[in-house]
């Protein structure tokens, strides 16, 4: 047993270790801030559908219930448990900006710190396990996901906090964050079978999992058949363009399509957006695969192969866009895996590197008696010392690591800023002329419908089928479809980009133009221009 000086030495290393990472957020996050208010002018989104999220919360606080429209409840959110997050701080606070800001910055620096203490667990030295958190902090997504508004931070934060639950052997906590994960990013369920299958199945263990997830995800998915009519929200009903969850929904596609050429299209978008985030990281994570299996075994082993699960499970079960889309938005979910992959492949204590606070166990049985799963010192792996020992190559290893970390942080913050001046300059604007200068009862047609509806407050007719799943029958007629449910639904306005609906657009005789929008350098939004229409006609 470590006496008392040593447990104060310990704890005051802790408290050193995350002083330092909470340090180092500052970096990306003045970063980013700095090239947002240089490029954009004002603080704001990089997506609409970070304002969908906020829309939903704001109603939500102020009674309305789970819905965009009030009064008329729909599953229009794909991360329910991120927009029940943001309403609860528009409870507290306020439904703003700056508070939705503040949970995604808070959640990604949590995420951050439980992925230090994850690394420990698992066997990776301290100084090792540093870096880990640091590195995840310091990659552009991650930075991305803490000011977007988005749900990615939430998701981030429960998979590291399930992979250090599962690094103690905590089969409920495990099960408990992996479960709350999907309804953060509903990707994450990937995960949920690798871990199961990473420590001996057992009726118990499976059952666990089982059972924790149904509870978890089936008021979402109730919730989803009453207002959407089917197990998975609106907004995957509009947008899912084949796999099982298309097939089941109705949508048929070639064969080749569904089991090789899209598979193979989101491997090698995950590749190319794997350097984006950080040079090195495919290089590494090729040995890095390997090398976990023999420090940790198959309890990491197993559900390391998320890395490679990934895409492929995108592509078959529910694609929409690959796995590189808006910053890797269905993706930033696992570098905390990434990071913790890497720390205990390349940074593994061995025999000579334990402390005299830690215990030796056997390569796959994590200590149990310790009453708090965030101790640092809980778990000591019994494996050969990792390449990155206390040396000159291992400093120079890590000083450029982190170095092109920093490298790569400056366009990713470039990227940012524009979307933020995008979303501002067209979707903000426009919900802001609209509160300035129409009704307050009109009703609105729109494609965009996020910063919009939260600005001009109007209720809207969700051109996409996100927030009104009534138009994706018509949408399935393509164009024609649209257009007749637009005429049959009889909005007094239609705000379109009329690149999505050129028909539409150019029907003189069903709307006449009021109003437009055109970017002049279109970074994020779905097209350069986007109108306002008056309808002039409805359908008989």
């Amino acid at each position: 047993m470590p006496g008392r000086g040593e447990r104060l030495a310990a704890r005051a290393r802790r408290g050193r270790d995350d002083f330092l990472v909470v340090a180092a957020a500052l970096l990306p996050l003045v970063l980013f801030v700095a090239r947002e208010r240089q490029i954009a002018g004002a603080s704001g989104f990089p997506l609409d559908d970070s304002w969908i999220h906020l829309h939903f919360a704001r109603n939500i606080a102020e009674g309305a219930g789970f819905s965009f429209n009030p009064g008329s409840p729909i599953a229009g959110s794909t991360a329910p448990l991120w927009t029940l997050l943001l309403a609860a701080g528009a409870v507290v606070a306020s439904p703003s900006l700056g508070m939705a800001k503040a949970l995604g910055a808070t959640a990604v620096l949590a995420a951050a710190l439980l992925t230090r203490r994850a690394a420990l667990a698992w066997g990776a030295r301290a100084e090792v396990a540093l870096i880990a958190a640091v590195a995840l902090l310091w990659t552009g997504p991650v930075a991305w996901g803490a000011l977007s508004g988005m749900e990615v931070s939430l998701a981030a934060l429960l998979t590291a906090a399930a992979l250090l639950a599962h690094g103690h052997d905590r089969p409920l906590v495990t099960a408990a964050c992996a479960a709350l994960a999907v309804l953060a990013r509903p990707e994450s369920f990937l995960l949920i079978p690798l871990f199961v299958a990473a420590r001996p199945v057992t009726f118990r263990r499976v059952a666990t999992f089982a059972l924790v997830t149904i509870v978890a995800v089936t008021p979402a998915v109730l919730f989803s058949l009453w207002t959407a009519g089917t197990v998975y929200p609106a907004t995957a009903a509009a947008k899912v363009e084949g796999g099982l969850v298309g097939w089941l929904g109705g949508v048929r596609e070639p064969s080749a399509l569904t089991w090789v050429w899209r598979p193979w299209a989101f491997l090698t978008e995950w590749i190319a957006w794997l350097v984006t985030t950080h040079w090195l990281l495919p290089i590494a994570l090729v040995p890095g695969l390997v090398l976990v299996w023999r420090r940790a075994g198959p309890a990491l082993g197993v559900v390391a192969l998320a890395l490679v699960v990934h895409p492929l499970g995108m592509a078959l079960l529910a694609p929409y866009r690959g796995p590189a889309f808006q910053e890797g938005r269905y993706s930033i979910h696992l570098l905390p895996l990434v990071m913790l992959t890497l720390a205990v492949a390349f940074g593994a204590r061995g025999r000579e590197g334990m402390g005299d606070t830690q215990s030796a166990l056997s390569p796959t049985r994590p200590n149990r008696s310790s009453p708090s799963c965030g101790r640092d010192e809980e778990v000591q792996l019994l494996a050969p010392p990792g390449p990155l020992r206390n040396t000159w190559i291992g400093t120079v290893a890590v000083v450029v690591w982190l170095a092109i970390s920093v490298i790569a942080l400056v366009p990713a913050a470039t990227r940012y800023a524009w979307g933020v001046q995008n979303i501002n300059a067209m979707q903000v604007h426009l919900g802001r002329w609209v509160d300035e200068h129409l009704p307050k009862t009109v009703r609105l047609a729109v494609n965009d419908i996020g910063a919009i509806a939260y600005f001009s407050r109007r209720e809207v007719i969700d051109l996409m089928g996100l927030v009104t799943p009534e138009i994706i029958a018509y949408r399935r007629q393509g164009e024609p479809g649209v257009l007749r449910y637009v005429t049959e639904t009889c909005p007094e306005y239609v705000i379109i980009f009329p690149a999505w609906f050129p028909r539409l657009a150019s029907s003189t005789d069903i709307l006449r133009p009021v109003y437009r929008v055109r970017l002049e350098r279109n970074e994020v939004a779905g097209a350069a221009e986007m109108v306002v229409y008056r309808l002039l006609r409805c359908a008989v």
